[in-house]
């Protein structure tokens, strides 16, 4: 179980590094979309960092219990 919680947390600084590339240059982390901007970036990896953060938090309640 902690294997897991690692590497949701690993996903989470992943999520958080591409959203700074993808701050400074949206067309590089948002190649598959047709329309590439700012706001996209925050969505798509903001969403992706909460996401994994709060499943790392879970996992992390679980494996202490």
């Amino acid at each position: 179980m902690q294997l897991f919680a690692d590497i949701s947390l690993a996903a989470t600084f992943l999520s958080l590094f591409f959203l700074l590339i993808g701050l400074f240059k949206p067309w590089i982390m948002l190649w598959w979309e047709d329309r590439q901007n700012r706001k996209k970036v925050i969505k798509v990896y903001g969403f992706a960092a909460i996401l994994f953060y709060v499943i790392y938090q879970i996992l992390k309640e679980l494996y202490s219990l």
